[in-house]
């Protein structure tokens, strides 16, 4: 058996204050960095032992990383930093206050910016101070790579290529791996493991610092998949993350 875990960084400073993230290099709250060591802990106790592990260029989803692999004495082993694993790029929206924006526009146009399967915000410009064409950690990406706003369908156009050529290969040899990462590049793998329709997707939310598990046979066809944690309290922070967008 093959075992990957996928896992949303902790609660970082602006998740906090209700506001798009996206590509916005934000550090964890003090509340996510305490996620991140309990989600390490109970990775621990149930018996976990990565080989490999994969993270993104943003700051909150590489230190979720480091605090897991401290706190089960594994920060030792190889991790890969990759930037399709990023979250989606919010374009104008990253910066913008959720709730007051669903006042503004509506709660049916922010969740379709948030949550639906292909309708991006509007994009930034590549003239944006924010864009990542001008952000030194992607120097070495080609800047046509380089999104100024992504729907979901578009982060799962760079995500799932990544997964066939980088992370499913490292699974098949190593065994059990590790994946920290964000909201919507964890749905996007989500989504394509699990084969999962569009309105699925739209009403599936991952929960901050809760170790998410996929058991495959050796043929890596998938078994199941769950929640390490309380499944009350789980459904109660998957609700949270859901009414993020909404007006009130």
């Amino acid at each position: 058996m093959k075992r990957l875990v996928l896992m949303r960084h902790g609660e970082s400073t602006w998740n906090k204050l209700n506001v798009f993230t996206g590509w916005t290099d934000v550090q964890l709250s003090e509340k996510g960095i305490e996620e991140a060591r309990k989600g390490g802990q109970v990775l621990k106790a149930n018996g976990f032992d990565f080989k490999m592990a994969y993270t993104s260029y943003l700051t909150r989803a590489i230190k979720t990383l480091w605090l897991v692999l401290e706190e089960m004495d594994l920060m030792y082993i190889p991790e890969v930093k990759h930037w399709r694993l990023n979250e989606k790029h919010y374009g104008e929206l990253q910066g913008l206050n959720k709730a007051e924006t669903a006042v503004k526009y509506g709660d049916e146009q922010v969740l379709l910016w948030r949550r639906s399967f292909d309708v991006p915000p509007q994009p930034m410009t590549e003239e944006d101070d924010r864009s990542p064409r001008k952000d030194k950690r992607y120097s070495g990406v080609d800047p046509k790579d380089l999104p100024l706003t992504e729907s979901l369908k578009d982060v799962i156009e760079r995500m799932v290529p990544y997964w066939n050529s980088d992370i499913k290969l490292s699974l098949e040899k190593h065994g059990e791996i590790l994946v920290a990462a964000h909201g919507n590049s964890l749905r996007a793998l989500v989504m394509h493991l699990k084969n999962m329709s569009e309105e699925a997707i739209l009403a599936f939310n991952i929960p901050t610092g809760i170790p998410y598990v996929f058991e495959f046979d050796d043929d890596m066809n998938l078994l199941k998949d769950y929640f390490l944690g309380d499944p009350e309290e789980i459904k109660k922070l998957m609700d949270a993350v859901a009414n993020q967008g909404k007006s009130k």
